[in-house]
């Protein structure tokens, strides 16, 4: 029975290229240096606001996977089962080289287009965590030349195969890791988990692993970056999940945990029985080999909250532009306007951060400078973007007043996934303190951090001034720094961002941040812009067009 006229309602967001419509990352590719891969970031683009993959992403986070520990007969399978929208998901994932690019393509730059296109393609987030593994293991990995020459080929193939078969069978493989314990979470020191050499042990040679792990990430990848007391101390492990005779490894999957987000994405409690596995770098050495992949990891928390916000920010300047309350469409009140336009800064403030960091990966170990600066800002980006995101996505969420609170308007499942990545390689404290180590320990990364910052010196007042506090904060007396050091961090985060804006960004996005982060006429909630900001320009360069 029709009873009445549905009308006032936004059409779908779907048929737009997101990547065409995020000015602020199609800028930033070009002024990073990888303008080259405009044309791949563009196709992606067109693929991800496509209704096929949007419809992907919502189905495998109703759908999601399912435990196998035995088969019919009672034998010991520990296999996970996804629905086919996953499947599609990782092909466009693994064959654009969103987990290889820059192991496949040394040219300058290909860690800022990496970044891009893992941003762009902003479907689902949860099998962005296979995707994110993969790309980090990387480096870690070559610690190890003779383990990277058998594994990094199947890491870096452009083919995702899905078979749970030997990775030798395979024309591709993933990689996850295991680190954290129950009884130690990030102080993976803590761990129980035991290695016992197979065969004389050392770099590069068999151990038995036997133990737990509280989490482990993806447990269906074919490989794990795995952290064991060895005999002379906590090491590294390559554990792959078949062996070479081709008999499946002790690898149990205990059960699935039952998340707030990233539900489409499959993370486990596990435990090793013997468990075969190799020797990453020096025994005892196990926190130093893992670093990079930890580091490469922590660039990609970066890059996934400001997809976050990105997506936000999307639909809520979307539906204000078709929806209309009180006789006015909701994009051309005031005070909505001041709210996108306050969201929107926010977004483009973690998209240029999250760029330039990229770029800083990009230098490699040749730049000194860029090592240093790459040290401490990787850090403070990942404290910051990530702890700003779920506000941010909150705040979006409101824009649709309660249709924002019901699943079908997506708005849900981005504010579960929102907190993910503050938690995720390093929860607010253990980032606040890692700035705190890394400024006693690599002094120089501060020099470099303000000479970043800093090339804006002179552009404007308000960043100089708060430049200057910055400063002198960290001039003052050090005494009790650690109880403070959030509230540090963060300024060193606003601070370069407002030195990215002022140099690179949008002037009404740039003068509207000066003026509410760092001049300090800003309240606690978005939405509380200043007077003179230009909210009409900064909402017309985020709003995505069909």
């Amino acid at each position: 029975m029709r009873t009445h006229d549905v009308t006032n309602q936004p059409p779908p967001l779907v048929g737009y290229n997101t990547f065409e419509s995020d000015r602020a990352l199609s800028e930033a590719l070009v002024r990073e240096g990888a303008g080259w891969a405009e044309d791949r970031c563009r196709s992606l683009g067109e693929r991800a606001g496509s209704e096929e993959a949007q419809e992907w992403g919502r189905v495998v986070n109703q759908v999601t996977p399912v435990l196998r520990t035995h088969d019919r007969y009672g034998n010991r399978i520990d296999e996970v089962e996804f629905h086919p929208a996953w499947h599609e998901l990782m092909n466009v994932a693994v064959s654009n080289g969103l987990h290889a690019l820059p192991w496949r393509d040394t040219q300058a730059g290909s860690h800022v287009a990496r970044a891009a296109m893992f941003m762009t393609w902003q479907t689902d987030a949860g099998h962005g965590c296979p995707i994110s593994m993969t790309y980090s293991v990387i480096p870690a990995l070559r610690r190890q030349p003779e383990l990277a020459k058998v594994w990094e080929p199947r890491f870096t193939s452009l083919s995702y195969d899905q078979r749970f078969i030997p990775a030798p069978e395979k024309d591709g493989a993933l990689c996850g890791m295991a680190m954290t314990e129950k009884q130690g979470g990030s102080d993976v020191r803590a761990n129980s988990t035991r290695a016992v050499p197979a065969n004389g042990g050392g770099p590069g040679h068999e151990y038995l692993i036997t133990g737990h792990k509280w989490f482990c990430s993806a447990p269906m990848c074919d490989a794990f970056l795995v952290l064991a007391q060895a005999p002379h101390g906590l090491s590294c492990f390559l554990m792959p999940r078949w062996l070479p005779d081709g008999t499946r490894n002790a690898f149990h999957i205990q059960r699935l945990k039952d998340k707030l987000g990233n539900r489409s994405n499959a993370s486990s409690e596990v435990e090793f029985a013997e468990a075969h596995a190799w020797m990453v770098g020096e025994e005892g050495r196990g926190v130093p080999t893992i670093i990079e992949m930890v580091n490469h990891t922590r660039l990609d928390c970066v890059i996934g909250s400001a997809a976050l916000m990105r997506q936000a920010v999307a639909q809520a300047t979307h539906h204000a532009s078709y929806r209309s309350a009180f006789g006015k469409a909701l994009i051309d009140q005031p005070l909505m306007r001041n709210v996108l336009a306050d969201i929107a800064i926010e977004s483009e403030a973690a998209t240029v951060t999250m760029m330039r960091l990229a770029r800083a990966y990009d230098a490699g170990t040749d730049d000194e400078n860029e090592v240093l600066f790459k040290r401490l800002a990787t850090a403070v980006s990942k404290y910051w973007i990530c702890k700003r995101t779920p506000a941010q996505v909150g705040e979006a969420l409101e824009v649709f007043g309660g249709n924002g609170y019901v699943e079908d308007s997506q708005m849900p499942r981005l504010y579960r996934e929102s907190p993910l990545n503050s938690i995720w390689e390093g929860s607010g404290n253990v980032i606040a303190l890692d700035v705190l180590r890394a400024m006693a320990k690599s002094p120089g990364s501060v020099d470099a951090f303000f000479a970043e910052v800093e090339q804006a010196s002179g552009a404007d007042s308000r960043l100089d001034d708060y430049v200057a506090g910055v400063k002198k904060d960290l001039s003052d007396d050090t005494e009790g720094i650690e109880a403070r050091a959030r509230r540090l961090v963060e300024k060193l985060a606003v601070a370069l961002q407002g030195s990215l804006l002022v140099r690179n960004g949008d002037p009404a996005v740039a003068d509207a941040f000066a003026a509410s982060r760092l001049a300090g006429d800003w309240g606690r909630a978005f939405g509380t812009l200043p007077g003179g900001a230009d909210v009409g320009s900064i909402i017309e360069r985020a709003r995505p067009k069909l």
